[in-house]
């Protein structure tokens, strides 16, 4: 069917094999890019197709995001599908149980307000508090980057060596180094459905980088967006239909 193909001058993914384990960013992966995290569009048929993708994959399938827990929830609904938010922080398991990084791993409280104050008045960037990690997003101050990295850095520099700041798109994030993509691929290869699957994870950023390592050290695929999907969430959303049966589609 037309609307299932993928354009393939822009994209080499591979074909879906049903012994996959998937692993799925969510912003610049599923959806496209906004000027602000709130900002974001989600398609009308992107629920369906994780259902029956995952359906297809016999429930091997898992969003792994630094979106917050609530907001994965939001954006997927009504789907509630097996889950790492904040980049690994909050884990939910193919049960529903979940699984929570400890409070030692959380960004310090006096640096949420350091944070705060000095962009307040910042024109358009956007603090983004979330319970383990602080996101600062530049996409509408373009000119403010520097600004941004150099505030980051030194809240952090020299005083809590376990936590780093992560380059993302047209944004920086305070995290700990514990906490990652990665870390929660190699937790939910576990589990069931996923243990004993290829492991294959697609990601469009710097921040997808340890699940892509991840996916590869458990024997798996790296599928970034801009190599294998012509850079287009559009296209990742399409191939995802490829994964419904036949009757399905």
């Amino acid at each position: 069917m037309a609307s299932m193909e993928l354009n393939l001058s822009q994209s080499h993914a591979p074909v879906p094999r049903r012994d996959w384990a998937l692993f799925l960013d969510i912003d610049g992966t599923l959806i496209d890019i906004a000027p602000s995290p709130d900002a974001v569009k989600v398609s009308d048929t992107l629920a369906a197709s994780l259902a029956a993708a995952g359906r297809w994959l016999a429930g091997a399938l898992a969003i792994v995001s630094g979106r917050t827990f609530a907001k994965i929830d939001e954006l997927m609904a009504p789907l509630v599908l097996p889950c790492a938010g904040e980049h690994g922080a909050v884990i939910r398991l193919p049960d529903g149980a979940i699984r929570n990084a400890g409070a030692e791993h959380a960004v310090p409280n006096a640096w949420r307000e350091r944070v705060h104050v000095a962009t307040r008045n910042w024109h358009g960037v956007i603090a983004e508090f979330k319970p383990y990690s602080i996101a600062v997003h530049f996409r509408q101050a373009p000119a403010r980057e520097r600004d941004v990295r150099c505030l980051l850095e030194t809240i952090v520099a020299g005083s809590a060596p376990n936590f780093e700041i992560l380059s993302a798109r047209m944004a920086f994030e305070i995290r700990h180094r514990s906490v990652t993509k990665g870390a929660a691929v190699h937790e939910l290869m576990k589990h069931t459905p996923f243990f004993g699957r290829t492991p294959v994870f697609v990601g469009d950023d710097v921040t997808d980088e340890d699940g892509f390592r991840a996916a590869r050290d458990l024997g798996g695929l790296a599928l970034h967006v801009n190599e294998a999907f012509g850079g287009e969430p559009s296209n990742v959303r399409r191939w995802l239909k490829t994964f419904q049966p036949p009757n399905e589609g």
